[in-house]
């Protein structure tokens, strides 16, 4: 097993349908001990039976607290000792800023999607350091091709996630010095509860149907399986990168 025994925090389960979880199932399959966390009670009433399946433990965080992050690198601490994989499925953005145009963006709105979207992985890194100790000790965040390329609603979304994407790489330099790697996952359009909140969803989905070489759209499990490669030993070499699961379709034109 790929991950055995190792220690794995995951940030980001939503529901049955979420990446997160998809990658939460893999890594119990390849032997981690996982521990995930929530924000909010409605949510914590979703994923604690998908935990208690997985005999993963449930912690509450919401990244947009620096106390809460403390308090779970506590929990972490008490209860392992170390931190193997950290993995960061997590970005925000109130649902009127993901219609239109981004010249409808407020300054509240930028600062939140960027404040939970991206710097919360910066946060997390930060808290989490002193408990990196293991020889191989790696991150891994989800990202979109949003943050290179224009697609309709994404708006500060997309700059959101060209935030977390410069924030992987100079994360890999910053903590690489200690032998852990930090990367990053672009993962095309999945149904997922995040996605529904972008306006015309289904266009997107229907196009990349349509225009990547492999002319499907791809799924949680597709995701997760980069997700297992990137954070096992088998990409010991890997750091700072952004890694493409969308079928092919971000080196297509027209």
């Amino acid at each position: 097993m790929l991950l055995k025994d190792k220690k794995v925090v995951i940030l980001g389960v939503a529901n049955d349908k979420s990446i997160a979880w998809a990658i939460a199932r893999l890594f119990r399959e390849q032997g981690a001990e996982l521990v995930l966390t929530y924000a909010g009670e409605a949510i914590e009433k979703r994923i604690r039976p998908l935990a208690e399946s997985l005999q993963a433990e449930v912690f509450p965080c919401n990244v947009a607290s620096d106390d809460e992050i403390a308090a779970l690198m506590t929990f972490l601490e008490n209860k392992w000792g170390k931190i193997d994989v950290l993995v960061h499925s997590v970005a925000f953005a109130d649902k009127e800023e993901l219609k239109g145009s981004i010249l409808a963006t407020t300054r509240q709105g930028f600062s939140t999607a960027l404040d939970i979207s991206a710097y919360s992985f910066i946060g997390l890194m930060k808290a989490a350091h002193p408990l990196m100790t293991g020889p191989a000790a790696n991150a891994l965040c989800l990202t979109y091709q949003g943050s290179v390329k224009v697609f309709p609603n994404y708006n500060v979304m997309g700059i959101a996630k060209a935030a977390l994407e410069a924030s992987v790489r100079y994360l890999a330099a910053g903590v690489g010095c200690d032998g852990i790697r930090v990367n990053a996952i672009s993962a095309g359009p999945i149904k997922t509860l995040a996605a529904f909140g972008v306006g015309g969803f289904n266009q997107i989905l229907n196009t990349v149907e349509e225009r990547a070489p492999l002319h499907r759209n791809i799924t949680q499990e597709e995701v997760a399986k980069s997700a297992l490669y990137l954070c096992s030993d088998l990409a010991s070499g890997v750091t700072g990168e952004i890694h493409y699961v969308d079928g092919g379709y971000n080196v297509t034109g027209i």
